[in-house]
């Protein structure tokens, strides 16, 4: 596991299950990041459970220090060994948990984890026009805007542009290689 000053990174169990299955269907959350469909149990468990199977992903729990409740997630996708980079996404699941620091501070250790145990030289994401809360996080830790998507969405009722960020290793900064 991986400690903050907040929160710990470590494993998804089972027992997070009602969580997970409970934030996938929570239609206002959803919008921020994809469409919303209703979620299915059988889906959400067999996704959660084929994550430790696949080598291009690894997904973290967000708890609070000291608590065994499930706070969020951290995924890292689309890792590839050859090109050093990968995808990162994040999710504190309840309102009243989020513009607390919670997701700062484990996005923050997930970068970490990505420069100190992936080796990744790379960590790029996308963020929709309408998630504000997470541009601003995201460029506090210091990622920056590659481009925009124009109207790449259809979100309820409207296309919204999607924007392109990333944060390069700190070796990486002022090199070709």
């Amino acid at each position: 596991m991986i400690a903050g000053t907040k929160v710990l990174l470590g494993p998804i169990l089972p027992n997070d299950f009602p969580s997970l299955f409970r934030w996938a269907d929570d239609l206002e959350a959803t919008l921020l990041n994809e469409t919303y469909r209703p979620a299915v149990w059988k889906q959400q468990e067999e996704f959660w459970f084929a994550s430790g199977k696949d080598n291009s992903r690894v997904s973290f729990a967000i708890r609070k220090l000291g608590e065994s409740a499930i706070l969020g997630y951290i995924q890292i996708a689309a890792i590839d060994q050859v090109h050093r980079s990968a995808l990162v996404g994040i999710r504190i699941g309840n309102e009243h948990d989020r513009g607390q620091g919670y997701g700062t501070e484990a996005l923050r250790l997930a970068v970490d984890y990505c420069w100190n145990h992936l080796n990744l030289s790379r960590i790029g994401l996308t963020v929709f026009e309408n998630n504000d809360r997470a541009k601003r996080v995201y460029a506090a830790l210091g990622f920056e805007t590659e481009g925009v998507i124009r109207k790449a969405v259809f979100i309820d009722g409207r296309w919204l542009d999607v924007t392109i960020m990333s944060l390069l290793h700190p070796s990486r900064l002022n090199r070709d290689a």
